[in-house]
């Protein structure tokens, strides 16, 4: 066959010349979509040879060679695949059969426009070449024909190309790129082994390239003219467990995830269904210093059918799991997919949720393990990861009741580690609810006097002082039936925790102080939304509480250091009748005191609650004065 000119197709002639003049991003994907290209050649040719064993010829070894000329500056990717015939190659080529052209058009448009990933999203990897390269030559011989039945396609990516009959031994394909001026940095073993590592490491059949070693004399790397295998070969995540150790797991760990510390734990599976897909997930053992950055993109790594298609695929876990590491190999998803078609999928949805599930049965395992090794290693990931975790039970309705099995807290009973179930068991014989309180530090939590009658009864509460933990509270209301409380919010209730007795002595209290806070709830007319007896103070004199429903003080806080603004309330101040300083109050009527009295101890409540007083000089002239008697 004569060397004969051909035009590209319309749709080619476009995409070439937006991969000339708008792809400038992440040149090096180039090497990643055709090394994709030439295992795709070798896995067609293994699928045939299993009608049509002789397409091996005397080649039944697969495998991919990458080489490069530093002089004539070219850069060389061979397979031994299926190959291409003359026809072929002007098909194949030449034109784009599949659909998807005026998509990737589109997806080039706007901030998108350099972005060269797109590249091989749409199915057009070969073009690629064209980044770095002024001509791209492509020889190939279909398995099966004759050595004569070679075929030399030719182009500078223009509007034209050539093609030309050539004698081939070998079977398969020579991709040869012409680098253009300035592309010289890809004219380097290291640069190109540094990329088939980044891109390619995981193809299953072996990428090749000539071993080099230094020359003291040159002061250079020579070629030694051996090959050497430059990717595993054999993804860690496709090979069966009983194959790979512990040792190895670790290690492909730290290769992913660049910690040093070895993961609390992790899973290797296998999921068939309605979608297909092997997944290799790490929960790290110490948080990222970025994890709370919640537009960081997640840490796993998106494969399909063994090939690298993207890092960090957010779409593939949800955002409070975010500091999960890992590998999914989809055999379902196209080759071609994007962020954006990673969002719509209904695979992707599937494997998301089968992650989830599984990245959660990872936890439970260490969590309910009685191994006390296990439960020192889950005590330390809920330092690292707890506040994170507590994200997930108002975005993951589906696993909110596994999610809350997994949480901890402090409490009046210990500083750390109580779950609801360890909670729950030690209920008082006639209690219904969970009991909590919220509060910027431990500290500040277990000194509140909302906890007084509490304490007395021996009643659990749980003590909250993560900044997350209000957020939480508005998607949690309940465990197993029982309604968390707040001990700072309405009135309280012990119902049968309370014995008659005690009752009967509250309501007589409350009566004979009722002309007391008649009174102060004159002195704090604008300050107090209300004044009542309390049923929850021992041995202090007054406590702040708000209404059921409405936003605690504490939340109120957070949120103006957030610089959001916060709805007025006013809250309500509780006093103790059987406190001395209350009585001495009482003692107090008519007196000239009496104002200051009761401003002090709406001052002191709102102290102890851990707010903020709105006139700090106030209080302490007003203090000063009664501790002078002026």
């Amino acid at each position: 066959m004569d060397k004969k000119t051909h035009s590209f197709q319309a749709e080619v002639k476009q995409i070439l010349h937006l991969v000339t003049h708008s792809l400038y991003s992440n040149k090096e994907i180039f090497l990643r979509e055709l090394v994709s290209n030439a295992s795709d050649a070798c896995d067609k040719l293994r699928f045939e040879a299993l009608d049509r064993p002789a397409l091996f010829e005397d080649a039944p070894n697969l495998e991919v060679r990458i080489w490069f000329d530093a002089e004539a500056k070219t850069i060389t990717i061979r397979d031994n695949g299926v190959g291409m015939s003359a026809d072929e190659a002007v098909a194949h080529l030449g034109t784009i059969a599949k659909s998807g052209t005026r998509e990737f058009m589109a997806a080039l448009e706007g901030d998108k426009k350099k972005d060269a990933n797109l590249i091989g999203q749409f199915g057009v990897g070969f073009y690629s070449g064209y980044i770095v390269a002024d001509r791209i030559t492509v020889e190939s011989r279909r398995a099966g024909l004759q050595h004569d039945q070679g075929v030399r396609w030719s182009s500078e990516g223009t509007g034209e190309f050539e093609v030309e009959a050539i004698t081939r031994a070998e079977r398969g394909t020579d991709v040869i790129l012409h680098l253009r001026e300035g592309e010289e940095e890809f004219l380097s073993a290291w640069k190109l082994k540094s990329i088939v590592g980044k891109y390619s490491d995981h193809i299953s059949l072996p990428i090749l390239m000539k071993k080099e070693t230094w020359d003291e004399e040159k002061k250079a790397q020579v070629d030694t003219g051996e090959w050497e295998t430059v990717n595993k070969a054999a993804a860690l995540w496709t090979r069966p467990k009983s194959d790979i150790t512990d040792q190895q797991y670790q290690d492909f760990y730290k290769q992913i995830s660049y910690d040093q510390e070895p993961p609390l734990a992790y899973t290797h599976n296998r999921v068939e269904g309605r979608s297909e897909y092997t997944q290799l997930l790490y929960v790290p053992a110490k948080a990222p210093f970025d994890l709370w950055n919640r537009d960081k993109r997640g840490g796993v790594k998106l494969y399909v059918k063994r090939v690298f298609i993207m890092d960090d695929a957010e779409a593939l876990m949800p955002v409070y799991l975010r500091f999960v590491k890992g590998v999914i190999d989809s055999a379902d998803l196209p080759l071609n997919v994007s962020r954006e078609l990673l969002q719509e999928s209904r695979d992707v949805k599937a494997i998301r949720e089968g992650c989830t599930k599984r990245v959660l049965a990872m936890l439970e395992d260490v969590a309910q393990s009685e191994d006390v090794s296990q439960k020192a290693k889950y005590a330390e990931f809920w330092k690292q990861f707890g506040a994170v975790l507590k994200e997930g039970i108002g975005e993951d309705h589906a696993n909110r009741e596994r999610l809350a099995k997994l949480y901890r807290f402090a409490s009046t009973h210990a500083d750390e580690g109580v779950s609801f179930a360890d909670y729950k068991s030690r209920m008082k014989e006639g209690q219904e609810e969970i009991y909590y309180i919220t509060a910027d530090t431990l500290t500040a939590a277990k000194a509140s006097p909302q906890l007084e009658i509490f304490r007395k009864k021996g009643i659990e509460v749980l003590l909250l002082v993560d900044r997350v933990d209000e957020w939480m509270l508005s998607h949690l209301y309940e465990y197993e039936g029982h309604t968390l409380t707040s001990v700072a919010k309405g009135s309280v209730d012990l119902g049968k925790l309370q014995d008659e007795a005690e009752k009967k002595q509250a309501e007589a209290a409350a009566e004979a102080a009722k002309p007391l806070i008649e009174r102060l709830k004159k002195s704090l007319e604008g300050r107090a939304k209300d004044v009542r007896a309390t049923t929850r103070l021992v041995d202090s004199p007054a406590c702040i509480v708000v209404e059921e429903g409405d936003m605690s003080g504490h939340l109120a806080r957070l949120l103006k250091q957030a610089g959001q603004s916060a709805p007025e309330s006013k809250p309500i101040l509780e006093v103790n009748p059987e406190h001395a300083l209350v009585k001495k109050l009482d003692s107090a009527e008519g007196s000239e005191h009496f104002d200051d009295l009761a401003q002090v101890l709406f001052d002191q409540a709102v102290l102890a609650e851990g707010g903020q007083l709105e006139d700090p000089a106030a209080y302490v002239r007003r203090v000063n004065a009664l501790l002078t008697g002026t």
